[in-house]
């Protein structure tokens, strides 16, 4: 800072020097851009750039680059022309879908098998976990755990055979029980009303451990001193879970929630194509598999690529609505 110094007099003749800061121009200096701090953080971080280098090329290869061809749906694709060269033909396949008969009936059984697995085994995972985080035995609860998370590695091939073998007529595990209660055997895999809870069961029996695995973790963060303070409050042990687990959870459920609204349309494919047949077409024929029927074994391509863009743009409007309302709700969202 520069002083302007002057002198002034006063009335006993004394000259007096006083000092007044003068306004000086600071000095700009020329700001990194983005650019440059972005390099900066790359070099900065670089063993940690490395690390997610081959996951970042495997998802642009993979799912960014083959995005190019969802013109097919405004085309009417030739593999002879190319993607570039086919003709363009605008909406005329989305109009055939919606005009198709079978489209509504594909819709609506993709929407109910989505939500309803959405509403029962999104829940699971979450009790599981509090109910495994209540466990004092250690040995106990590492067996649980061992136990529930098994599942998850059986391919689904192996899981509809077992399903198979355990609704068969006979001797099957199922058809016993139900004899053994008074009842009649049943053709499981041949009735349309037990197609949706076959598909449930079985993906709550094999994903409900797995699921629980983020769960435990954000558990494992909770502050003990919060169960300690709700102990000498009076808190018994389902009012601790309550009041102090159930909401240390709470942001990890909404992510997740919202992850999980994003797929309701997005069923299993290669299960539902294992346990489906002709005479359960009713309620389990869904996009993917209507899909697959036309596209790859009708050789429709621009007809079901359409198809596919309809699903995935409904999917994205549920998740951007989902993280939405999450937002609003318990400001916790994705973005």
């Amino acid at each position: 800072m520069i002083l302007n110094l002057t002198l002034k007099y006063n009335k006993g003749g004394v000259n007096m020097i006083s000092s007044q800061p003068l306004q000086t121009i600071p000095i700009q200096k020329n700001k990194p851009s983005r650019i440059k701090i972005f390099l900066r953080t790359l070099l900065n971080q670089r063993v940690l750039v490395l690390m997610i280098l081959p996951a970042f090329l495997i998802i642009f290869i993979f799912n960014y680059i083959p995005m190019y061809g969802v013109l097919i749906a405004f085309k009417n694709y030739k593999v002879a022309y190319g993607i570039w060269d086919s003709p363009w033909v605008g909406l005329k396949y989305f109009e055939a879908f919606f005009s198709n008969p079978l489209a509504v009936r594909t819709v609506i059984n993709t929407l109910i098998l989505g939500v309803y697995s959405f509403l029962w085994t999104f829940p699971a995972p979450i009790i599981l976990s509090l109910l495994i985080n209540e466990i004092s035995n250690m040995k106990f609860k590492k067996l649980v755990q061992t136990i529930s998370y098994l599942p998850y590695f059986i391919s689904i091939v192996i899981l509809v055979g077992m399903m198979k073998n355990f609704s068969a007529m006979d001797g099957g595990l199922f058809n016993r029980i139900v004899i053994f209660f008074g009842g009649k055997p049943i053709q499981f895999f041949a009735e349309s009303s037990w197609f949706r809870t076959l598909y449930i069961g079985s993906s709550i029996w094999q994903g409900i451990g797995w699921g629980t695995i983020i769960y435990l973790a954000a558990l494992a963060g909770i502050d003990l001193a919060l169960y300690e303070a709700a102990t000498m409050d009076g808190a018994n042990r389902f009012q601790r879970m309550w009041h102090v687990t159930f909401p240390a959870l709470l942001p990890t459920i909404c992510i997740l929630m919202i992850l999980s609204v994003g797929n309701i349309l997005g069923s299993d494919f290669q299960k539902v194509l294992l346990m489906y047949t002709p005479k359960t077409y009713e309620v389990s024929d869904v996009i993917s598999t209507y899909v697959f029927r036309e596209g790859i074994q009708g050789a429709k391509f621009s007809y079901t690529t359409a198809v596919g863009l309809f699903t995935s743009v409904i999917s994205f409007i549920l998740l951007f609505t989902s993280n939405k309302v999450s937002k609003l709700i318990g400001e916790t969202s994705l973005w």
